[in-house]
């Protein structure tokens, strides 16, 4: 698992670095007690139908669109994009896959078994049984070599490696093979609860050996060994611009079950062309939440017009992103807790959500969780952590008064924000336009503004330019090291200034990092969720954004095709994925 990556705009992710005011007071009560029964859950991530791989006939070719045919295929390099993890996925080694709810299971392609030492017996200590029939394409066997590499470039003690860290690897204090060649030993230095999102994807270690190597952009081709069911044939990123093409064919070295397609064709196809492509019949799989959201027309004409395009089915759902108003705690008034609690108590989610996700024919489910999907296990509203109290009688205490029905002022200074969306997102614009609707009603007057989708992290998030944004996290199966970053307290950098790091609210306390801490090394699921839950709870106290909703996703099928959908956590299944028999 990579690096996180904002999702500033519906399809749009942009890359930033990774980074490490206090509420006193215990913890709520309902906070350490068991969770009841969890309700039917108002949203389903996802919408793949599971595939009886009968019914998908052998042979034939997949014309697959994506942004870009990327640079690297290194997803831990800083310049890999959401393409780079798709094509990943289908060449390189996951030791454990998200299934339709974000938990880990464990592949069988490539593991036949993997076990922790006991919680509490420590060191912790992760034996893997690697399927002896894996091998890397060159015919080399998996081993603890690749692992051993593999950690050594992204543990962050050598400098010399510029990786974009993902979460858990500088908690391991050595690898080593085990009782034969198939078995990989990883003692941790602290106890890691998170453990099965390492490794995935795996590379061979002649790619990550050395800084030099892992360091090079890692393109498609026979020099660089593959362990997936498909093998590169073409790889061409034209620049990164339309045009580009990566040609997936069957792994004659496949060990497991072999793929259905002979061939799959990632082309490179700009959003707004893929309607006309698929109508065309020259796409088979097309991504389309981007050409939805940039519409220049009104969005649900957009969704009406690709549900009417001949042999295509269209699947939509929530994805795995959760859409939020973040409120920047360093720029004034909104240093003010209270104030910024007023703020996300007069906010209506569902009105939000409403206007976001109705013109994709989606319901307007409301999030009330910062770390966790509606149909994650352990996920609960706990929007009423922010109190009862009237947010107009709030800011009338804090001292910002109205006049006659007119904007708040205090001190003669008037209470106006201006709310930041990623140029050219519709659905984005609705959402923010709904929120500065809310926060008119109690007298905040909020004027919506645009930054470039390609300049909106890096001159506005990080650079703190803004007083409110409405931008999106991804979820995902291990929420306490992926989003500890997004709410960890700011710390002095070299000079002396706050680094934010991913924290682009800028809010945070001791507390809610120590509850981050404690999830991230939990062994128990259970209570690694009732640490969530208590983190959340202190999040939303300490006003420091507001979930909305998850983002929606589009992608377009050509009828005949099977196993594919919005995938939401799950990964595809390449093997499986192809034109129905008969």
């Amino acid at each position: 698992m990579r690096a996180r990556l904002p999702v500033a705009a519906a399809g749009l992710l942009l890359t930033l670095g990774a980074t490490a005011g206090c509420l006193g007071g215990p913890a709520p009560a309902r906070t350490a007690q068991a969770p009841a029964a969890p309700p039917v859950p108002a949203v389903v991530t996802g919408d793949v139908r599971p595939v009886d791989r009968a019914a998908v006939r052998d042979g034939g070719t997949l014309r697959w669109a994506v942004d870009t045919v990327p640079a690297t295929l290194n997803v831990y390099q800083p310049a890999a994009t959401a393409d780079s993890a798709l094509l990943a996925h289908a060449l390189y080694p996951a030791l454990f896959r998200p299934d339709a709810h974000g938990e880990w299971t464990a592949d069988p392609d490539y593991l036949t078994a993997a076990e922790a030492t006991p919680p509490g017996q420590l060191p912790q200590v992760v034996t893997y049984r690697l399927n002896p029939r894996a091998v890397w394409s060159d015919g080399t066997p998996l081993s603890a070599a690749d692992f051993i590499a593999q950690r050594a470039a992204l543990s962050g003690l050598d400098p010399a490696y510029t990786a974009a860290r993902p979460a858990g690897y500088a908690a391991i204090d050595s690898i080593v093979q085990g009782a034969d060649p198939h078995e990989v030993r990883v003692t941790f230095r602290q106890p890691y609860g998170d453990w099965r999102a390492l490794f995935g994807p795996l590379y061979p270690a002649a790619e990550t050996a050395t800084a030099a190597a892992f360091n090079r952009p890692l393109p498609g081709g026979t020099a660089h060994p593959t362990a997936g069911p498909f093998l590169v044939s073409a790889y061409d990123p034209a620049d990164g611009k339309a045009g580009g093409k990566a040609a997936l064919v069957r792994n004659p070295y496949w060990w497991g079950e072999p793929a259905k397609a002979d061939r799959i064709d990632f082309l490179a196809v700009p959003a707004e062309r893929r309607t006309e492509a698929l109508a065309q019949d020259r796409l088979d799989l097309a991504p389309l939440t981007a050409a939805v959201d940039r519409a220049t027309g009104p969005a649900a004409e957009e969704v009406r017009r690709a549900e009417a395009l001949p042999g295509v089915t269209l699947h939509r759902a929530a994805g795995a992103a959760l859409t939020q108003l973040t409120l920047n705690a360093a720029r004034e008034p909104l240093g003010d807790p209270v104030l910024r609690r007023a703020l996300a108590r007069a906010v209506d989610r569902r009105h939000a959500a409403d206007a976001a996700l109705a013109p994709f024919g989606l319901p307007a489910a409301p999030l009330g969780h910062h770390l966790l999907a509606g149909d994650q296990a352990g996920y609960r509203d706990d929007s009423d952590a922010l109190g009862t109290a009237d947010p107009a009688r709030m800011l009338d205490t804090a001292g910002w008064k109205r006049r006659d029905g007119g904007t708040r002022a205090r001190g003669g200074r008037e209470l106006a924000l201006a709310l930041l969306v990623p140029a050219g997102s519709a659905t984005l614009r609705r959402a923010a336009e709904a929120v500065a609707a809310d926060l008119g009603a109690i007298g905040v007057a909020v004027r919506v503004t645009e930054a470039p989708a390609d300049t909106f992290v890096r001159d506005h998030l990080a650079a703190g330019d803004y007083d409110l944004a409405l931008f999106s996290w991804p979820a995902g199966p291990g929420p306490a090291a992926e989003q500890r970053p997004v709410y960890a307290k700011p710390r002095p950098g070299p000079d002396g200034a706050l680094a934010a790091g991913d924290n682009y609210a800028r809010a945070g306390t001791e507390e809610i990092d120590r509850l981050f801490d404690r999830a991230a090394a939990e062994p128990d699921p259970a209570a690694r969720r009732t640490l969530l839950r208590e983190a959340d709870v202190r999040i939303w106290q300490l006003g420091h954004s507001v979930p909305l909703f998850q983002r929606p996703e589009l992608l377009a099928v050509r009828s005949g095709v099977l196993g594919a959908g919005v995938w939401g956590f799950v990964r595809p299944r390449f093997q499986d994925i192809g034109w129905a028999a008969g």
